[in-house]
């Protein structure tokens, strides 16, 4: 029987890619770059699978077709708000994606973006670079304390989780959850977390704010400029999430004017491209979505991927399918 033909959309791990060449008949973007709506159209006319990323935009311009031979989108990553599920749907199109392989790390790097702001290590490092440092002063670059404090963690699904017990249990924060479902009393009892009924409850009490919810339309400026404005003025905001999820303009007017402590993104709206205004503030910590950036995360995503399309192929149920 001849091997199912797919296309990998970007360069993936080689451990990964070479065991993906072994077991189909694999396809490798070597150029490393995202493709357009028409190259995917043409793409599902002629492959058995397409594995994208979140830097692939498959919306309705890309299902624009009849027929396709594509049956199944094994997503890389764990976030499929790029992907139009109804649309896949609609073709009989089935979407998979990787969760549980990158929590931790993706709460390691949450973490190291609280730290950074906290302690302002972004504006330290570009400081010493730059040649402008003049020795150590009392009143230089003062922070904020993490330890002891209450961070608020909006999303309590596995990297919620995972983020919780390094703060809880490493920093002795005070965890305050929300989560769109009720979280079981065990999985709270884990960090000593207390769950609330609202975002709105749970912002002002807050020292930290990190965000963990699904992206997409229904989340899209979740956090906006009214809840903000609900910060406190020393409070600090970290995303890891989805950068639709925050209204960046708004931000960059809470930084400006000082209304909030300060904040720290891994992921932006319509990234790659930066918001020029998001540039302009010192206490805003920026990553290039690093979340899952580990070899070990980004091998297990990988493999991951490889079991959905076993699983697809051999007429079992992937473990991952999300439509």
């Amino acid at each position: 029987m001849a091997k199912p033909r797919i296309l990998v959309t970007r360069r993936w791990p080689a451990a990964v890619e070479a065991r993906l060449a072994d077991r189909f008949d694999a396809v490798l973007n070597r150029s490393d770059t995202p493709l357009a709506p028409e190259e995917f159209r043409a793409a599902m006319r002629d492959y058995d699978a397409i594995l994208p990323t979140v830097t692939d935009k498959i919306g309705a311009p890309a299902l624009e077709l009849e027929r396709p031979q594509t049956k199944i989108l094994a997503n890389y990553g764990v976030g499929y708000s790029h992907i139009d599920l109804e649309g896949a749907g609609r073709h009989g199109i089935v979407v998979t994606n990787t969760p549980d392989v990158l929590s931790e790390c993706t709460a390691d790097l949450a973490m190291t973006l609280m730290l950074m702001v906290a302690r302002r290590a972004g504006e330290g490092e570009r400081e010493l670079r730059a040649g402008q440092w003049t020795g150590w002063r009392p009143t230089h670059l003062v922070g904020t304390k993490v330890s002891g404090k209450t961070l608020g963690i909006i999303g309590y699904g596995r990297i919620g989780q995972e983020m919780a017990r390094r703060a809880h249990h490493g920093f002795g924060m005070k965890i305050l959850a929300y989560n769109r479902s009720p979280v079981a009393p065990d999985v709270l009892a884990a960090c000593d977390a207390t769950q609330v009924a609202s975002i709105d409850e749970l912002i002002p009490e807050c020292d930290f704010i990190s965000l963990h919810c699904p992206g997409g339309a229904a989340n899209r400026h979740l956090i906006d400029a009214r809840r903000l404005s609900m910060m406190r003025p020393d409070a600090f905001l970290i995303n890891t999430a989805r950068g639709e999820v925050v209204d960046e303009v708004a931000l960059t007017q809470a930084l400006a004017f000082d209304t909030i402590g300060g904040a720290a993104l891994d992921v932006f709206d319509g990234e790659p491209r930066i918001n020029p205004d998001l540039m302009q503030s010192d206490r805003l910590v920026m990553l290039p979505h690093l979340g899952s950036a580990t070899r070990e995360a980004r091998e297990a995503m990988g493999f991951r991927v490889m079991d959905n399309l076993t699983d697809f192929f051999e007429g079992r149920e992937p473990r991952d399918r999300v439509n």
